[in-house]
C-alpha cells in the first residue's frame, strides 16, 4: 500500500471514528432527555425534601419564628424522651400484630382461591375491595362499628346475652381493634401477590410429589413455600416497611387514645409538628424512623440469603 493510500485509510477512519463518536453523544442526549423527567423529580421531589428535612432536624424551628440551628440536640432529647420510648414501642407492637397475621392469612387465601373453582373469582374481588376503598373511610365505618353502646359489633353480643366492651376506649383492646381493621383493609394485595406467585409454581412438581407419596401438607412446606419464598420475602418487607408508617386508622379512629396505648411513630410526628409546631424535633423524629426502617429492611435484606429460594 502506498502513502497516499495510507494516508486516505487514516483519514477515513478518523472520519468513521468522529461519526461514531459524534453519533454516540446524539444517543446519549436523547436518552437523558427521556429519562430527565424521572431525574428532576427524584431531584426536586425526594432528594430536596430529604435534605430540607435533615437541616430542619437540626434546628429549633417554631414555623412561625426563626429557626435557630441545635445541632444534635433534638436527635439527644429523642434518646431521653421517655415518651419516645413508648411510642416506639406502640409501634412495634402494632408491626409486630399485624405482619405474621397480614401474611398467614393472605397466604391462606391465596392458596384457597388459587385454584379454578367456582366463585373463586367472586371471592378475590370481595377481598380485594378493602384495598381500594378509601383508608378514612374505612377507619369511620369501623370506627362507628366498634362503637360502645350503638356499634354493630355490641349489638351482635347482645343478641347472645353478652355485653361488648368499650372497644377504642380501653386500653387493652384499643391497639388490637386497629390491628384487626388494618388487617381486613390490606390483607387482599398481599393476597393477590401470592396468588400470582403460587400460580407460577411449576405443575411437575406437584405431580412428581404425588407420584413419590407426598401428601398435601409435606407438599405444601416442601415445594410450595420454598418455591414463593421470593415472593414472600417482598410482601414481609412491604408489610412491615407499611405497619411503621400507620397512621390514618389511628387518626380517625382513636386519636392516639386511650391514655396514648394507639400513639404511634408517625401519628407523634404529625402532632409535634401541626399541632405543637415543634418541626425541628417533628424532622428528627421522622429521620429516627427513616433510619429504624432502613436497618430493618438491611437486616431482611442479608438474612434473605438463608431461606429465599435461588438467592446465594
Amino acid at each position: 500500500m502506498s502513502s497516499m493510500e495510507r494516508l486516505e485509510t487514516g483519514v477515513a477512519r478518523r472520519r468513521g471514528k468522529k461519526k461514531a463518536s459524534s453519533h454516540s453523544r446524539g444517543d446519549n442526549l436523547t436518552g437523558w432527555l427521556f429519562i430527565s423527567p424521572l431525574v428532576l423529580g427524584f431531584i426536586l421531589l425526594l432528594l430536596v425534601p430529604l435534605g430540607m428535612a435533615l437541616y430542619m432536624s437540626l434546628t429549633d424551628w417554631p414555623l412561625l419564628g426563626q429557626a435557630h440551628f441545635v445541632g444534635l440536640d433534638n436527635y439527644t432529647s429523642i434518646v431521653s424522651d421517655q415518651e419516645f420510648w413508648t411510642v416506639l414501642g406502640n409501634t412495634l407492637y402494632f408491626s409486630a400484630g399485624l405482619v405474621p397475621l397480614n401474611i398467614i392469612l393472605a397466604l391462606l387465601l391465596a392458596v384457597l382461591l388459587a385454584r379454578n373453582i367456582k366463585g373463586a373469582g367472586l371471592f378475590r374481588t370481595i377481598i380485594f375491595i378493602p384495598v381500594m376503598t378509601s383508608l378514612v373511610v374505612w377507619s369511620i365505618v369501623w370506627k362507628y362499628m366498634f362503637a360502645t353502646d350503638s356499634g354493630f359489633i355490641n349489638q351482635l353480643l347482645q343478641l347472645i346475652g353478652l355485653t361488648g366492651p368499650s372497644w377504642l376506649y380501653d386500653t387493652r383492646l384499643a391497639m388490637p381493634v386497629v390491628i384487626v381493621t388494618s388487617l381486613l383493609k390490606n390483607v387482599g394485595l398481599n393476597m393477590v401477590l401470592f396468588i400470582a406467585a403460587l400460580q407460577q409454581v411449576p405443575v411437575q412438581l406437584y405431580e412428581a410429589a404425588r407420584i413419590d407419596g407426598a401428601g398435601r401438607i409435606r407438599t405444601f412446606f416442601t415445594i410450595t413455600i420454598p418455591m414463593i419464598t421470593p415472593t414472600i420475602f417482598l410482601t414481609v418487607i412491604m408489610t412491615i416497611i407499611g405497619s411503621l408508617k400507620v397512621f390514618g386508622q389511628i387518626y380517625v379512629m382513636t386519636q392516639g387514645g386511650p391514655s396514648g396505648s394507639t400513639k404511634v411513630l408517625v401519628y407523634t410526628i404529625w402532632e409535634k409538628a401541626f399541632k405543637l409546631f415543634e418541626f425541628g424535633y417533628a424532622s428528627a423524629l421522622a429521620y429516627v424512623l427513616f433510619i429504624i426502617i432502613l436497618l430493618l429492611t438491611l437486616v431482611q435484606w442479608q438474612l434473605r440469603k438463608r431461606w429465599v429460594l435461588h438467592e446465594s
